[in-house]
């Protein structure tokens, strides 16, 4: 990265403003997430902690022993909701998962319940445990979970991919997810300390950056990890995407790509279609899950 130019910042990472109709894709997402929910079984709402955003939607498995696709939704750790991303749900459960869609707490909450990202990385822990421990009265197979994640959800996918599930509670498996898909994912948080348009939600400290950076951790034993970025999205994201095969190795990486023609929002859609090769590589890492 050349430098910490505010302004150069802001034009890297503001991807509202780089895709000026990312109104109208909000819009569609909510609509057909609507549909979703009211065409195929699912659970809504449940609860997997007793904090603020700590709740989940379930797309059940069409049979047992499926294999369960955990969607982390993005928004900066600042907006957004698991409501406006059920659309992503009924593509995977026809090809036979069980999908898992969790909230979160938003950043910077409120003054009596201050939220911050490393709040949300703990929910997201929490909301993975939970799935480890229940999913199998919902079809799914808890032992081949792999989870997708979008911008700061990419973000969040690769910490949940890194985090050592032994210490957080004895019983879980040290593998609780096997592999994991980071798609326009934020892995050094170094320059999103700096940015300002995120200043004041985030709160970032630097040595908050450096802790919360995936990609400054030790590449977990095993598992895989797909980082993808759009070709039409900002230099800083291709970067953050191919940042996570240097520093994780090809072992863990084996695949990074930049897709063309697609910007932060239509790739999301991308995933969402079995036409695209997004959602290819998704169902890749869960049927070797």
């Amino acid at each position: 990265m050349a430098s910490y130019d505010p302004a150069w910042l802001d034009r890297m990472y503001n991807n509202r403003a780089r895709v000026p109709d990312h109104a109208l894709y909000f819009g569609r997402w909510a609509s057909e997430s609507v549909a979703a929910r009211a065409e195929y079984p699912c659970l809504i709402d449940r609860r997997f902690g007793p904090a603020n955003g700590e709740a989940l939607d379930i797309f059940s498995a069409p049979k047992a022993g499926a294999p369960v696709l955990v969607f982390i939704h993005g928004g900066y750790w600042r907006s957004l909701d698991k409501s406006d991303h059920s659309f992503v749900a009924p593509a995977f459960r026809r090809h036979g998962a069980c999908v898992v869609v969790p909230n979160y707490a938003l950043c910077p909450g409120t003054a009596e319940r201050p939220v911050r990202v490393a709040d949300i990385a703990l929910q997201m822990v929490r909301a993975l445990e939970w799935t480890w421990r229940h999913i199998a009265q919902h079809g799914g197979d808890p032992s081949r979970i792999t989870v997708v994640g979008h911008s700061a959800g990419g973000h969040l996918a690769a910490m949940m991919m890194g985090c050592d599930w032994k210490k957080v509670a004895p019983d879980l498996p040290a593998n609780l997810v096997r592999n994991a898909l980071s798609i326009s994912g934020l892995h050094d948080m170094r320059p999103i300390a700096h940015t300002p348009f995120l200043a004041d939600a985030l709160r970032l400290s630097d040595a908050e950056a450096v802790r919360l950076s995936p990609a400054l951790w030790p590449a977990p034993a095993q598992g895989k990890l797909y980082a993808v970025a759009g070709g039409n999205e900002s230099e800083e994201f291709v970067r953050q995407a191919q940042v996570m095969q240097e520093a994780w190795g090809p072992a863990i990486v084996p695949k990074c790509e930049i897709l063309p023609r697609l910007d932060h929002f239509s790739i999301v859609d991308s995933l969402a279609d079995p036409e695209q090769a997004l959602h290819a590589l998704a169902c890749e890492l869960l049927d070797e899950a």
